[in-house]
């Protein structure tokens, strides 16, 4: 029988990758969705012949509509549930970028849809929430819930199968250093955005693109890690691996260490997270061992990228403090994307707003909003004050 699915976020970067791999493997896509890219979603849905589509800005519905008046066509955040809930869907594939992949994910999960996760902001602010809703779920013997998307943590999890999860000592996120790999802070004080969207080794959007540069991309992954492998921080590290070979490492506590390895393309993750447990047919360029030169490892360098450390804090700390870090990113990258603040200003601002956190306990949903909510307009109130 073939696999259906929904893709969330169908027009970004690793929707658009979805897609293909989709295509390419014959899975039936029966649901797509997209923000504001009214034409990219109606030449998808001609191509694919989907049952339902979801345009998230309310003003281009009726024009989705019009081009498909006999599809289910929804719109918004309820339009977005109604996609991830949906009834013909086996999995449900969340691309979305930013906090609005929350509420979607939470609702697939309650549906008992599994859930092909690339949606960093899911776990980095409610992950303790659906880490909760997993536990429930499990008893109900479900298979894998949440599968991961990212390269990463697909690696990871790839790296599990067949293991006990308690024989894990240490896991290792490889990161490639960015744009800036071995610059200081008084160096990056007049970059300009081209430079910051330079990445060397991937090709993504430019909110995750921008992350990577500040390395605090890497940051969210380790709070990421924390609730896919249920781990503490000090039970992963990241280290620079610029080659991006090798694409993250399981530590045994035998001393034992597997890693995935393969050339950096995100088709390959997308193609394991539609096919688990099984695998499919080979669709990226193999990795040829001749000719590798080298693979080499650096320590990351915690003082110029300090909002790796500040990460790293925060999800310590836990509760609202993950929550802060992602909305007062979401916000700075946006006003550093409009020209209007510096690469660093834009860390620092960052950092200013965590720092002036009262934390409180997240148990809910409206919680996690409430408190995203007040970051967002802290750091606009900062940036506002120091451009005034």
């Amino acid at each position: 029988m073939t696999k259906r699915i929904c893709i969330l976020g169908s027009t970004g970067s690793i929707g658009c990758q979805a897609v293909d791999v989709a295509k390419r493997l014959g899975i039936k896509v029966v649901g797509l969705s997209a923000y504001q890219n009214i034409g990219m979603l109606i030449s998808q849905a001609k191509d694919l012949n989907p049952e339902i589509l979801c345009i998230g800005d309310e003003r281009y519905y009726s024009i989705l509509k019009e081009q498909f008046p006999n599809k289910i066509v929804v719109a918004g955040q309820k339009g977005l549930i109604e996609l991830a809930t949906y009834e013909n869907a086996d999995l449900i594939v969340n691309a979305l970028v930013g906090i609005s992949g929350l509420v979607p994910t939470i609702e697939a999960i309650k549906a008992g849809k599994k859930v092909a996760l690339a949606n960093k902001e899911t776990l980095v602010v409610g992950g303790k929430i659906i880490k909760q809703m997993i536990k429930d779920k499990s008893n109900e013997n479900q298979d894998y819930i949440l599968i991961p998307v990212d390269s990463e943590h697909s690696a990871i999890f790839q790296c599990l199968v067949g293991e006990d999860k308690r024989d894990v000592r240490r896991i290792i996120l490889t990161a490639s250093g960015g744009p800036f790999r071995g610059k200081k802070l008084d160096q990056l004080k007049n970059v300009k955005i081209e430079d910051v969207l330079s990445h060397p080794t991937w090709r993504m959007g430019k909110k995750i693109t921008v992350d990577s540069a500040t390395l605090i991309n890497k940051g969210f992954e380790v709070i990421e890690a924390m609730f896919f492998f249920d781990k503490k921080t000090d039970e992963i590290d990241v280290v620079i691996h610029p080659q991006s070979i090798i694409h993250s490492m399981v530590e045994f506590v035998d001393g034992s260490i597997k890693a995935q390895i393969s050339n950096p393309d995100m088709r390959l993750s997308i193609e394991y997270s539609l096919t688990y447990p099984k695998r499919s047919i080979c669709l990226i360029e193999p990795l040829d061992f001749s000719k590798l030169k080298q693979l080499t490892f650096e320590e990351p360098d915690f003082e110029t990228f300090f909002l790796l450390k500040l990460a790293y804090d925060c999800a310590q700390k836990g509760e609202s403090y993950p929550v802060v870090l992602n909305a007062a990113d979401e916000e700075a990258v946006k006003i550093f994307l409009e020209g209007k603040i510096t690469f660093v200003d834009m860390m620092n601002y960052v950092a200013k707003v965590v720092e002036n956190h009262r934390p409180q306990q997240i148990n809910s949903i409206e919680d996690i909003l409430e408190v995203d909510k007040i970051a967002r307009m802290e750091l606009k109130k900062i940036v506002e004050g120091e451009m005034s």
